[in-house]
């Protein structure tokens, strides 16, 4: 059953520049999508690198959405797979489902998507936490995606094709970011299987590698100059050096959506920038996990991000 809609009045309707709809956050001061496109932000960060081509017509795709929201990135994913002849079996992990009963409201978000596959899915998810269809089936997993993720290790451990991860900045979330957290998210993953997400920051690719996983950094023609939600990339919410970040068991170096990372990026991870967010318990609140991030950052021997940042010319603090 979908839970009681919190208080929403943190949360403000926006359209972005590609005509599509999105919502801001007052409460973690970010948009849910960048301001040049929620729909566009989908398709260059989650559809196109998840190079769906490479799946056969009648294989069913199993897909984790972690932070669902308005449920735009697995709506454009799932009209993307469909005429390709794949199947999804979609779990979704969100703690609240106000964003997406409010999208859902909006006739213009509403006209975004093919009535039989994208809203269908959305309506679904809102009405009943479940989704069917010829195209697949789902389930949300409603609650602190720290505490739903052991389940979903005993339901799909190592058999994931997809993991899409969409939480708010590691500086307004931590949790969702944490080495911790990042970990169990990499044990879903099949060997063909791929993490996506914005994110850039330096401090989750680190346990990302931790984890075992290969990465790389989705090309920066793909990113958004005008980036709100942006990531903890040194303090550059503009992401101009990279559109995100592609993990993978078996993951090639290089793609035409994903490329190596440079050697600017590698040493950012050896900076302090790179003290991965811990939560042991997986019950921290953000403000502790700052705080003790902050911590393991003074007492680091590493070199202070600002002293990185100088070397490569690049403007702002230290984070």
């Amino acid at each position: 059953m979908t839970p009681k809609a919190p208080a929403t009045g943190h949360l403000s309707p926006r359209i972005t520049d590609d005509g599509s709809f999105s919502l801001h956050s007052a409460e973690f001061a970010e948009g849910f999508h960048s301001r040049r496109g929620a729909l566009l932000e989908a398709h260059c960060t989650y559809v196109n690198p998840a190079q769906l081509e490479r799946f056969s017509a009648g294989e069913e795709l199993t897909l984790v959405d972690v932070c669902v929201g308005l449920g735009t990135n697995s709506a454009a994913l799932l009209e993307a797979a469909v005429p390709l002849g794949i199947r999804l079996r979609w779990f979704g992990l969100e703690i609240d489902p106000s964003p997406l009963a409010l999208a859902l409201a909006q006739p213009c978000f509403r006209r975004q998507w093919q009535p039989a596959l994208g809203l269908d899915l959305l309506q679904q998810l809102q009405t009943s936490g479940r989704w069917l269809s010829p195209h697949g089936r789902g389930e949300m997993l409603w609650g602190d995606a720290r505490g739903q993720i052991e389940a979903l290790l005993g339901q799909v451990a190592g058999r994931c094709d997809l993991v899409m991860l969409d939480a708010f900045s590691p500086r307004h979330c931590p949790q969702l970011w944490s080495q911790e957290f990042l970990a169990a998210l990499s044990g879903l993953l099949a060997p063909r299987g791929r993490l996506l997400t914005y994110c850039s920051a330096a401090a989750p690719r680190r346990s990302l590698m931790a984890a075992g996983l290969p990465l790389a950094a989705l090309r920066s023609e793909a990113s958004d100059p005008g980036a709100e939600a942006g990531d903890d990339l040194g303090d550059d919410p503009n992401g101009a050096w990279s559109a995100g970040t592609v993990a993978g068991p078996e993951l090639e170096p290089s793609s035409p959506w994903w490329r190596p990372l440079s050697a600017m990026e590698r040493e950012h991870l050896l900076s302090r920038a790179g003290e991965p967010y811990r939560d042991p318990s997986g019950t921290a609140a953000a403000s502790t996990i700052l705080t003790e991030r902050l911590s393991a950052q003074a007492l680091s021997g590493a070199e202070p991000a600002s002293v990185w940042r100088r070397r490569w010319g690049l403007p702002g603090g230290a984070r």
